[in-house]
């Protein structure tokens, strides 16, 4: 054998082992995946209820995704829409949205990107709340947010930033930049 016979081999010799040792390598790495950001379980299209400490129908919630992690406690949904029930007991307002938290330990659930609050009964004078982010506490039936509102009623609109809404009270309170307006059929 002459010497480029013998280049070629060492050159395509080296070229193999060091494709080896890559290959080798990158099968050690996918062993060592961190299980601890991985979820304990993933649920599609979730119908779930929830109660309060005293046994009464706290909400129920639907989602198309649901990922629950239990070292963190927190479950993350996908199309989230939840009925709350405050203290009279009966669904009064559903609300959805593109994403949202729930962190059991709190009971806090966080709602983003077009959020809407509707009331489910006609009767009611607000119809419809959208904001892109909401903070609901499922334990005092709270809901608050930092963002833009926009409220729609029967013959009236309001907009302003920030809102504190009481559910058990039935009270709903733009915080600041309030503007309205009202029409008469």
């Amino acid at each position: 054998m002459n010497r480029v016979t013998l280049a070629i081999i060492a050159f395509f010799g080296t070229a193999l082992i060091l494709y080896w040792q890559v290959q080798t390598k990158r099968g050690n790495e996918a062993l060592n995946i961190d299980v601890t950001d991985r979820p304990d379980y993933v649920i599609n299209d979730l119908k779930s209820v929830q109660y309060n400490e005293q046994g009464q129908l706290n909400s129920r919630v639907s989602a198309s995704h649901m990922e629950h992690y239990s070292d963190k406690n927190m479950t993350y949904f996908t199309q989230p829409v939840y009925l709350v029930y405050p203290d009279e007991g009966n669904a009064q307002w559903r609300l959805r949205s593109t994403k949202g938290t729930l962190d059991k330990a709190s009971g806090r659930v966080k709602l983003e990107n077009n959020v809407i609050i509707d009331a489910i009964s006609p009767e009611e004078p607000i119809q419809t709340i959208e904001t892109t982010y909401l903070e609901l506490d499922l334990n005092t039936m709270i809901m608050t947010s930092d963002r833009t509102i926009r409220i729609t009623g029967n013959d009236f609109l309001i907009t302003g930033k920030g809102l504190y809404a009481d559910l058990n009270a039935q009270n709903v309170r733009l915080t600041s930049q309030v503007e309205g307006t009202y029409e008469t059929k």
